[in-house]
């Protein structure tokens, strides 16, 4: 984008993206402790009971308009820039769980924050640099979901992980990775269609439904986690999870590679490798 002034109204709209969605957030942890959680057996009454709470209906009200005003930011202004300022929610959340839920950490659960707001803008600035792709390789896109939902489920086998909510988080994050896979494969179809076409191709494409059970999925378990979790570990781990899920696939089942400018490459390579440590960090920290 060459009008600077137009640039900077886009990057206001990404801040205020970055806001709502981490307000939306807020909202939906202050409600942990009132809603039932989502458990085996008794999930309908638990999202029963979600839908019908007018404060927590209005937080993922205040997510889905954050969201909508991301994609405005991303229709004008580059991604790099855009996803940076998206980061940034990370930052802003834990600053709102502190100061309006009191919430605490650790010494070592603040370097492990710190490092994955770090390691997030490192892979922001990588985005600019872009990467090469090709057509979705189906048989691969199942085995990398296979396998994400055998890490997912992994960390439930941890007493502590699973009381802490580490494990839902970390769960979360991966259902929401997967859930931007599935999307992207699902627009592979729809590009040469029209309007029309779109719809019954959406209607009738597997990798809507897919999409959809991973977002609603996400959903749960980033509800679940903030049951027994702090906002200020649950949202990053979920974070870090549902931007790690996108590049390994993006790598593994739609031909992506890794920047060619060395410095891009460094960064995106070096932002996976931080997250990877401060997540099990986060992860295996005690209250």
């Amino acid at each position: 984008m060459d009008n600077p002034h137009a640039l900077a109204d886009c990057l206001a709209i990404g801040v205020l993206a970055s806001l709502l969605m981490a307000a939306g957030l807020l909202l939906m942890k202050s409600r942990a402790s009132e809603l039932p959680e989502a458990r085996a057996g008794s999930i309908l009454h638990a999202l029963g009971a979600w839908v019908r709470d007018p404060v927590w209906l209005g937080s993922v009200a205040i997510q889905t308009t954050g969201y909508a005003l991301y994609i405005v930011a991303l229709a004008e202004a580059p991604v790099s820039l855009v996803a940076v300022m998206m980061q940034g929610g990370i930052a802003i959340f834990v600053i709102f769980a502190a100061a309006f839920l009191h919430e605490r950490a650790s010494p070592r659960e603040w370097i492990g924050i710190a490092a994955i707001v770090v390691a997030m803008t490192m892979l922001a600035l990588s985005l600019e640099a872009g990467a090469a792709e090709g057509a979705v390789n189906i048989p691969r896109l199942l085995t990398l979901a296979a396998f994400a939902i055998g890490v997912a489920v992994a960390p439930f086998a941890s007493g502590g992980a699973r009381h802490s909510g580490a494990a839902a988080a970390i769960a979360s994050g991966v259902a929401f990775g997967l859930g931007s896979l599935f999307t992207k494969a699902m627009a592979d179809w729809f590009l040469a269609a029209s309007n029309l076409e779109v719809i019954i191709r959406a209607l009738s494409d597997p990798w809507l439904y897919c999409a959809s059970a991973a977002n609603i999925a996400g959903l749960v378990m980033l509800q679940n986690s903030f049951h027994s979790a702090r906002g200020i570990i649950a949202m990053p781990l979920s974070s870090a999870c549902s931007n790690l899920v996108p590049i390994v696939g993006g790598m593994a089942a739609f031909g992506e590679t890794l920047p060619a400018d060395p410095l891009a490459a460094s960064l995106r390579v070096g932002a996976f490798v931080l997250t990877v440590a401060a997540s099990a960090s986060l992860a295996t920290a005690q209250r």
